[in-house]
């Protein structure tokens, strides 16, 4: 199985690091966490630009540092996008997206005018950089970073410096780099939403360390997680466009066990998305309610309860079919409601936000 191996242990004044990680060799991985937990220190180590004399660290069984070997950054077949795009200011779009291509020659798997068309940026090539705007300069550092042909491409919060808007206009264009590219992603991020919306597997860090680990949509259904995402807990679930209400504005997904009602962004029968439950948008009841204005009643039992991350409240799993939504709830009212472990309930779904 293709894989990426790291293994660095790095000591600073008031800080240290200490992974030893085993990533898919294909996809998005997302190192996740809040600032200072050691996500762009790993990434640093990963691209060589931290020495770390006892490290070890390959990709797909090419091997960049191991025993005394270290492979110095300018020689790994790596890209690193950074939160700022650092354009050449001089050089119009076209000549940064040349410039960085200087350093490869041969045959290509991906060339300068794919990346242009991933990207959507053909319109801007005859630009300086002080004429694009924040989101459009960073889509042409991307695609400046995919013309070298990386083996493995880096991203360091490539969406902080951006406003709201901005990051709206960015993201689809990320969602195609995860639906087309062939090569393994490392993306940094403090973001749940970039992380449910782009990561396949997902790695905590906190303190320097990886407190876990492992594929997006089981590991955000774990109730047993060493780090407390508060009002950003919840789960992701893979689900297909089933239906369009034209009079309602509404849209129909299916998922592995039940189906949820949300709003109609357009997006046609059929397609793959992603939808987004958050445990404090998710309650239960013991029986199945009638006139009430939550839409999403589904059947379910209750797997697991765990303590949130304050003593008045509770986070209870329960499965719809084989899918696990999971439901904030005060502990009060597991208590006065008798919610077990194997209880039969009726789960209700507040909200939903569907991802394409």
């Amino acid at each position: 199985m293709a894989e990426i191996k790291a293994k660095f242990h790095v000591t600073w004044p008031g800080f240290s690091l200490d992974v030893d990680l085993a990533l898919p060799g294909r996809g998005v991985t997302a190192l996740f966490g809040h600032s200072g937990s050691g996500k762009t220190t790993l990434l640093r180590c990963i691209a060589g630009l931290e020495r770390t004399p006892h490290g070890r660290m390959s990709i797909n069984g090419d091997v960049w540092q191991r025993d005394g070997f270290w492979l110095p950054t300018h020689k790994r077949p790596l890209a690193y996008v950074f939160q700022e795009a650092s354009l050449f200011p001089h050089l119009s779009v076209m000549g940064n997206l040349r410039y960085g291509m200087r350093r490869i020659a041969g045959n290509h798997k991906f060339s300068l005018e794919q990346a242009i068309e991933l990207l959507g940026i053909g319109h801007l090539l005859e630009r300086k950089p002080d004429r694009l705007s924040g989101g459009e300069r960073q889509r042409v550092a991307i695609a400046r970073a995919l013309a070298v042909n990386p083996r493995l491409l880096l991203m360091d919060e490539p969406l902080a410096a951006l406003d709201l808007k901005r990051k709206q206009e960015i993201l689809p264009y990320l969602e195609r780099l995860h639906d087309e590219l062939e090569i393994p992603v490392l993306y940094v991020s403090h973001s749940p939403d970039e992380v449910a919306r782009l990561a396949d597997y997902i790695v905590a860090m906190e303190d320097g360390r990886a407190v876990a680990q492992g594929p997006l949509l089981e590991t955000l259904a774990r109730l047993d997680l060493p780090f407390q995402l508060g009002e950003d807990a919840g789960v992701v679930l893979d689900a297909v466009v089933a239906e369009r209400d034209s009079e309602w504005h509404l849209a129909r997904v299916d998922f592995n066990g039940g189906s949820l009602w949300t709003r109609d962004q357009g997006l046609e029968t059929g397609r793959r998305v992603r939808v987004r439950v958050l445990a404090r948008d998710v309650s239960l009841s013991m029986q199945e309610q009638e006139n009430t204005s939550i839409q999403n009643i589904l059947p379910g039992r209750v797997d697991a309860i765990a303590e949130d991350h304050h003593p008045g409240l509770a986070l209870v799993r329960v499965f719809v079919g084989s899918s696990a939504l999971v439901a904030r709830m005060t502990q009060r009212a597991v208590a006065v409601l008798g919610v077990a472990p194997g209880q039969q309930v009726w789960v209700q779904v507040k909200s939903v936000a569907l991802m394409e």
